[in-house]
């Protein structure tokens, strides 16, 4: 019987195939949530700063600059969420976990521990969004100002779920590594001792 070819490492090829589209769909998932998160930021500010203007300059202001500022920063929120869990960005106390040693069994177990906890939290926000999200939109239910559907409040929920699951099952399968960072460098482990040792001897050799 005839088995499928493997590559560097011993994984058949058609599984490195999948794991490289499956972190190149990391990718670009991620490259839309940040664009979402920016101009929802940048909407946000405009919308405030334009009402303030109009408001205390020309005594008037827009009837919708309470409502739609308030959808944009339930849209940053949700989706800023889900980009920290892809870079490890979220608060984190760290007192425990430094104590064991840096590649060691307690930490990567502790490190499988918070991507079970972050999947189960995504899955959670994905069922449970995902259903409020649908339900209000076969209702008639609108915002009173704008019109628009109040399912739109709820929508950033199942999507940030769905982008915590993501990364959650990519690093506990392996295919993306915990320091592959896409916005952040790699913070430096100062209980690393043979780490910081390294690093004094490159910054002692470009003196």
């Amino acid at each position: 019987m005839q088995t499928g070819q493997k590559g560097k490492g011993g994984m058949p090829m058609n599984q490195k195939g999948l794991a490289a589209k499956l972190v190149k769909l990391n990718h670009i998932t991620h490259k839309i949530v940040l664009f979402i998160a920016q101009a929802s930021i940048l909407a946000m500010v405009a919308i405030v700063t334009l009402t303030v203007i109009l408001r205390y300059c020309f005594n008037t202001g827009l009837s919708w600059a309470e409502e739609v500022p308030r959808l944009l920063v339930t849209v940053f929120a949700f989706i800023a969420c889900a980009i920290g869990v892809r870079d490890h960005m979220h608060v984190a106390v760290n007192a425990i976990y430094n104590k064991f040693p840096v590649g060691g069994k307690v930490r990567k177990a502790l490190d499988v521990l918070t991507d079970v906890v972050v999947l189960l939290c995504g899955l959670f926000m994905l069922y449970t969004g995902g259903a409020r999200t649908m339900k209000l939109f076969s209702m008639p239910g609108t915002l009173p100002i704008t019109g628009i559907s109040t399912a739109w409040q709820y929508l950033p929920i199942p999507v940030a779920g769905f982008v915590m699951s993501f990364d959650s099952i990519l690093f506990l399968t392996g295919i993306i590594s915990r320091d592959d960072l896409l916005y952040s460098e790699k913070e430096i482990d100062y209980t690393d001792v043979a780490a910081l040792k390294e690093m004094e001897k490159k910054e002692d050799e470009h003196k």
